[in-house]
């Protein structure tokens, strides 16, 4: 009895995502086909964008289309699913199509009888910066409404995870640290490839620890802050931990006005997980890098910014010779980062992985030090 419960479930929650990503594939169709050279795609892409007139860019709900939004989005979208509900009776027992298609039912009634408002279609003055990765929540489907060409999942977050939707780059303005240095440029590089907007800034130019006067301007006009500076010997205290944790919270003060989080993408190390395994020449690097990663873990719960750690395996810079170029560590990132992946791990060992667990469970809170322990 309670196995035949497990398979019901199983098979209905199977249903319920894989009819969602039919209709999530209709969704990224429709915005696909506003460019297109046949005008009947256009207006059906047109009818689409009655939603985002709807919520608008400024997530803010215009009542003048809602009646529009029901006929143009709501109802195809519960068409479009359930017929990729009925599709399954091919395969699985009719009570469980019975079942999801029943909870899709009333799930439009409740949304008829607030004229399109639910959980995910709400006046917001503000996104949060927790968001969801398996399970579409309010702050990741506001993101489409602000960037309406990404964050495409609608329930679970199938698509996106497969296709790389959950991520804006193109047309976004990007502030690197650290592009003289090899995953720097190779970042911004490839940023520009994707159709990123790039500005960079310089350590010890551009900023030191305690002065980021001349920051604050490029500060502003930054949507990602990508932290990836630093030093392997001298001064890598402040290089690694000092100027990455005050250019963070400069720039989420800055950017706390705005409709969506500001984001910062910041470049960790496989040290934080292995440490200086007993070499002098490792240990005030690592002090460093595990310094900041103690705080980070804050950033990566905050709801006042995206956060994102990049945690890669060594690769090949000034620093010396590694496992991966430069440009595939950034291709690895980006892999990751566009499937909304907010720990990042870049890894040809393993480290990167296991570090996960330390970096969000194990670290030992601890006052913080403007200086490693001798």
């Amino acid at each position: 009895m309670i196995w035949d419960i497990f398979v019901f479930l199983l098979q209905a929650a199977l249903v319920f995502i894989v009819s969602t990503a039919l209709f999530d594939a209709l969704h990224w169709t429709l915005h696909k086909w506003e460019g297109s050279s046949i005008p009947l795609l256009r207006t059906f892409s047109s009818w689409h964008w009655v939603h985002h007139k709807f919520l608008g860019l400024d997530m803010q709900i215009n009542p003048a289309y809602a009646r529009a939004n029901i006929w143009f989005h709501i109802l195809p979208e519960y068409l479009t699913s359930l017929a990729g509900t009925l599709v399954f009776l091919l395969v699985f027992p009719w009570p469980v199509i019975a079942a999801v298609a029943a909870i899709r039912t009333v799930m439009l009634v409740m949304t008829l009888r607030e004229e399109g408002l639910d959980y995910n279609h709400m006046s917001m003055d503000r996104v949060g910066g927790q968001q969801g990765l398996l399970w579409v929540d309010n702050n990741y489907h506001a993101m489409h409404h602000v960037y309406p060409h990404n964050f495409f999942s609608s329930f679970a977050n199938v698509f996106d995870l497969i296709f790389g939707t959950t991520c804006q780059i193109k047309g976004r303005r990007f502030l690197v640290t650290g592009a003289s240095g090899a995953f720097g440029s190779a970042m911004v590089d490839k940023l520009i490839r994707l159709g990123g907007i790039v500005e960079t800034a310089r350590s010890g130019v551009d900023f030191t620890q305690g002065n980021y006067a001349a920051m604050r301007e490029k500060l502003e006009r930054a949507d990602v802050l990508v932290l990836a500076h630093g030093a392997k010997t001298d001064d890598c205290w402040n290089a690694n931990n000092v100027t990455f944790r005050e250019l963070t919270e400069l720039f989420t003060e800055i950017g706390k006005a705005r409709l969506a989080p500001p984001e910062v993408w910041a470049l960790g190390s496989e040290v934080e997980f292995h440490g200086d395994m007993g070499m002098d020449e490792l240990k005030a690097y690592s002090a460093s890098k595990r310094a900041y990663a103690l705080r980070a873990r804050d950033y990566y719960r905050s709801d006042a910014l995206i956060y994102r750690h990049i945690v890669p395996s060594s690769f090949t810079s000034a620093m010396g010779k590694g496992a991966m170029s430069a440009a595939t560590a950034v291709n690895i990132a980006l892999f990751f980062i566009r499937r909304g992946f907010r720990y990042v791990p870049v890894t040809l060992t393993g480290l990167a992985v296991l570090n996960y667990f330390r970096f969000r469970f194990f670290q030992k809170d601890q006052p913080d030090v403007s200086q490693p322990a001798e």
